[in-house]
């Protein structure tokens, strides 16, 4: 039988609609259905030609879902290609509709499209906690969690140029209990810390104007400007008997920004090159496959001089911001808006140019789309930097790190945790193992690398700085964090392989267990410093790592935590109930056994006496942890 007319045109009309009002792709989804929290993209292709498709055009999607409602940018991909990183956050029905600042460009524009997002089994979410949702802060503010409500405690390492060729991504699975050594990858680094129960790493973005040239590591232009202040490629010299710096292009040699030709070093920050993100799209793709949150920031802070000189700073570290948020914003991260480890004259901004830019960004784009944090790795705090609340609108999670590196900390982190309203806060740069730097010498002691005396350093910070508030986590480092690598001389600081390996790292995922060993019920700890009697051991330096007791206790004091450093004082705890039983367990905080339980009682007063240190009498030989339950 023939078709009737009115039937032909009307299949006619309804394809002539698909095609104009559909033509964008959503890639990722297998079938009609996707999951919550994976990452989707959808493709936009501008019609008309631009010079600067990173600089003149923006782009975006209105994302539409249950319970949501937001404006989701685009980032260019090269050509004419603008790509939309997208995730549906519950289950249900999801639609987005496309819109640019060109208003006549019919490819970046009134692009509609939809999907049904569906629900992860538990089963599936063991395989991956990332498919629990993004993290964000706990109702209360101090700690973190999944978007189902998991409780998520950051179990972070230091590989700030893992973005880039010196820990190269090949594609290959990691052969099993694989053993860090020269040739090591990508992959093979994440497995390795995966076995020993880490869930993020800490990466810098790019490092535009670093390159291995004929100039030192730290220089100025004729101007007198600063272009960087580079880690050193060691035993390669500048004509001048100089180092020069670390190379930072991607495995296929790309630059992360063209170059200027009129000021020679200085990347042009208005032409980004995608291609050196499409490097660093395998490996946070790879982190997010392999269940970790990785931090990600922005870039070092001595590229900044010249950017603020050479460039509109404001409105260009912003589209770069934006940049790293749209194409990573889709997946489960911390985002760093700056990594301002020093804020010295010379090689760096202030600290109040960082916070006018990142607030221009976020007065302009607003926050990340899917309620990740934004915190910034930081020399001291945060909050001495940047302040708190209004102060700093984009600042979602404070942080303190590198200076000092003892003691001091806890001070830092204490503050930190009684701000109002309260922010999540944790310590991004606490003491390095094997690192030999007069900011790394707690009470001016340098232990060789590796040594007993070393790794507890380490440990030290660890459990100091989440017992004074850190309820975040904590990012454990090495000498290796700017990774030195295979073909490489390595200098003062060690082979990526080699420090890999430290002991310090095997007591992070000891650390973990402590924390969560009552499920979330960390969540609920409050500072209890001033219940311990004595904290702090008769001489015990402000400046070193010896000597100081910690305890975190809930409101109820029916559960807390607590860490003695070697050299501690058997102490008393004031603020319990009164002749009331309580539930005493000794923790070693080198091999993660917990010691048979203790019932202990209060007296008339409150005040509780403990038992003896494990290693016998009123002083400890070695440190140790506890907790109390009622």
């Amino acid at each position: 039988m023939k078709s009737k007319p009115y039937i032909k045109l009307s299949f006619f009309v309804c394809f002539l609609f698909f095609v104009w009002f559909m033509p964008c792709s959503l890639e990722g989804a297998g079938s009609s259905d996707i999951h919550v929290w994976e990452m989707q993209e959808i493709t936009l292709k501008a019609e008309k030609h631009h010079d600067n498709y990173y600089k003149e055009i923006e782009c975006w999607v209105d994302l539409e879902g249950p319970d949501f409602s937001r404006r989701v940018y685009a980032f260019w991909d090269g050509n004419n290609v603008f790509r939309v990183r997208i995730v549906a956050t519950v289950p249900g029905k999801w639609t987005y509709l496309s819109g640019s600042n060109q208003k006549d460009d019919k490819g970046l524009n009134n692009q509609t499209g939809g999907f049904n997002a569906v629900a992860w089994t538990e089963g599936e979410k063991k395989e991956n906690p990332n498919r629990r949702g993004f993290i964000r802060s706990t109702s209360n503010g101090h700690a973190l969690q999944y978007a189902d409500g998991t409780p998520f405690f950051l179990v972070g390492d230091t590989w700030l140029a893992g973005s880039t060729w010196r820990l190269p991504f090949r594609g290959v699975a990691a052969t099993e209990n694989y053993i860090p050594g020269p040739g090591i990858g990508f992959e093979d680094a994440v497995a390795y810390r995966k076995q020993q129960r880490f869930n993020s790493v800490s990466m810098i973005a790019c490092f535009p104007n670093w390159e291995s040239d004929y100039n030192p590591s730290t220089y100025a232009d004729k101007k007198g400007i600063y272009l960087r202040n580079a880690w050193e490629k060691f035993d390669y010299y500048t004509e001048e008997g100089k180092l020069t710096a670390k190379n930072m292009r991607d495995e296929y040699g790309n630059l992360s920004f063209q170059m200027l030709s009129e000021h020679k070093g200085v990347a042009d920050f208005d032409r980004i090159n995608p291609d050196y993100f499409k490097s660093l799209d395998k490996k946070m793709k790879h982190l997010s496959d392999e269940g970790f949150v990785p931090l990600l920031e922005t870039v070092r802070r001595d590229n900044c001089p010249s950017w603020k000189a050479y460039f509109d700073f404001n409105e260009s570290y912003a589209r770069y911001v934006q940049y790293l948020i749209s194409r990573y914003g889709a997946y489960n991260i911390i985002f760093s808006g700056i990594h301002l480890d020093w804020i010295p004259k010379e090689y760096s901004l202030t600290a109040l140019e960082f916070n006018r830019a990142l607030t221009y960004h976020f007065r302009k784009y607003g926050t990340l789309p899917f309620g990740q944090p934004h915190t910034t790795l930081i020399n001291n705090s945060t909050y001495t930097q940047f302040g708190h609340g209004e102060d700093c609108p984009w600042l979602t999670m404070h942080s303190v790190g590198n200076k000092p590196r003892d003691h001091r900390v806890s001070d830092s982190m204490e503050i930190l945790f009684n701000l109002e309203p309260a922010y999540p806060a944790i310590n991004f740069e606490p003491y390095y193992t094997g690192w030999d730097h007069e900011i790394n010498m707690p009470n001016g002691e340098r232990p060789a690398a590796n040594s007993a005396r070393d790794n507890y350093f380490s440990r030290a910070q660890m459990y100091g700085s989440v017992l004074s508030g850190g309820l975040s986590g904590h990012v454990h480092g090495t000498s290796a964090y700017d990774i030195t690598t295979t073909g490489e001389p390595e200098g003062m600081r060690h082979y990526f392989w080699d420090a890999l390996r430290f002991n310090s790292a095997s007591y992070m995922q000891h650390l973990s267990a402590f924390i969560l060993s009552e499920g979330s019920k960390y969540q609920e700890l409050e500072l209890c410093h001033g219940s311990v009697h004595p904290r702090k051991a008769a001489g015990s330096p402000e400046k070193g790592l010896d000597g100081w007791a910690y305890m975190m206790c809930t409101k109820e004091k029916d559960f807390a935590l607590l860490y003695f450093e070697t050299q501690s004082v058997l102490p008393k705890l004031s603020g319990f109930k009164e002749n009331a039983s309580y539930n005493f367990q000794w923790f070693n905080p080198r091999n993660g056994e917990w010691m048979k339980n203790i019932v202990v009682k209060s007296d008339e007063k409150g005040f509780l006496k403990l038992p003896f240190f494990p290693d016998g009498g009123n002083t400890s030989s070695t440190d140790w942890a506890a907790k109390i339950r009622e």
